[in-house]
């Protein structure tokens, strides 16, 4: 099985559905959504909630869970799974080409994940809890995080790591991520989902969203919209919002860590891949100084330094999963005694 790139763009089947066109009505859909589950609040289960223990206490959980409470939470989250990694296997098998319409299993996957987030929404609603009852709280955010050091590997080679420069040892880990991404993304974005319950507070609101916004991703796969760099630089930046007015709503005082932390990604990294003009990368760099110098200003110096966690731990990750990924595809090929295991 080889791999698809997106330099391997075609004008593919002719099909009535642009992924354009189906991207925009997938982002409606993830916002009609999440409006629904906010007007469904008043039918939501009245839980009393377990007293809060601390930073790994995860709150929205039945105090006593029944078998069916686990039982529909599991079964949802595996039969998604499932159906949603048998699809990208037949994709991958099928070698399909990049094309600006919708392969019919474009069609099946968009269909299969909006089945699968309208029942979690009726499952919590009948029997409220999600996996996070039977998980760490730090599964679910580390399957974020995981997803956004992968998609810097991934990108190395189009955008660079570090202001448009490249890291050479990179690029057959983000080789082989570009082929069998798929796979870990969907199990990041499903795992999250159904860790939680649908729950209507404005953190669990937008962090819905945005795994919605992921799955749709995910479903215009070897489609032109799911390479658009604007549109995937959007979801990476997207992180920023949620990160920092999470932060906001716990009051513990770190929002400037999750909202400085992932600007400096941005500028550092992602931007580089948009092909903006030199003058404006300037700009985008003095503004994200500027407020820096704003608020720390005002929020006392003596805090700076937790600008740089976000950025450290995100790129020392990078290298790590690098290489465990290139000792993993080295060790393979010689198992198989061919010069690269290209799968």
């Amino acid at each position: 099985m080889t791999e698809t790139t997106p330099d391997q763009l075609s004008a593919g089947p002719k099909s009535p559905l642009n992924s354009s066109w189906a991207l925009a009505a997938g982002v409606a859909f993830c916002v009609g959504y999440t409006a629904l589950i906010y007007f469904l609040k008043p039918y939501m289960p009245q839980i009393d909630f377990a007293p809060d223990t601390g930073a790994s206490h995860y709150l929205w959980k039945l105090p006593d869970p029944t078998f069916w409470s686990r039982a529909t939470a599991w079964a949802g989250y595996i039969l998604h799974q499932a159906t949603i990694w048998g699809m990208i296997y037949y994709a991958q098998n099928n070698k399909l080409s990049y094309t600006k319409g919708l392969h019919p299993i474009n069609v099946l996957i968009l269909g299969a994940n909006a089945l699968f987030v309208l029942l979690h929404l009726m499952q919590t609603h009948v029997w409220y809890d999600g996996t996070a009852q039977d998980t760490h709280i730090m599964t679910s955010q580390g399957s974020v995080v995981i997803m956004l050091v992968m998609i810097l590997i991934m990108e190395n080679k189009r955008r660079g790591l570090a202001f448009g420069k490249s890291i050479g040892f990179l690029a057959e880990p983000g080789r082989a991520l570009r082929k069998y991404h798929g796979y870990i993304f969907s199990w990041a974005v499903i795992y999250t989902f159904w860790y939680h319950p649908m729950e209507t507070s404005v953190g669990h609101l937008m962090g819905t969203f945005y795994t919605c916004m992921i799955m749709l991703q995910g479903s215009l796969m070897f489609t032109r919209a799911h390479v658009n760099k604007y549109w995937t630089v959007t979801l990476e930046f997207f992180v920023v919002i949620h990160g920092t007015i999470v932060a906001l709503m716990q009051g513990n005082g770190q929002w400037g860590m999750f909202a400085f932390g992932f600007l400096a990604m941005f500028v550092i990294t992602q931007m580089h891949g948009l092909g903006l003009k030199r003058w404006l990368r300037w700009a985008f760099i003095g503004a994200y100084l500027g407020a820096i110098g704003i608020v720390y200003g005002g929020r006392g110096w003596q805090t700076l330094g937790e600008i740089p966690r976000v950025p450290a731990v995100e790129y020392a990750l990078v290298f790590i999963f690098g290489a465990m990924i290139w000792l993993g595809m080295w060790g393979l090929a010689r198992f198989t005694g061919t010069d690269r295991a290209r799968g």
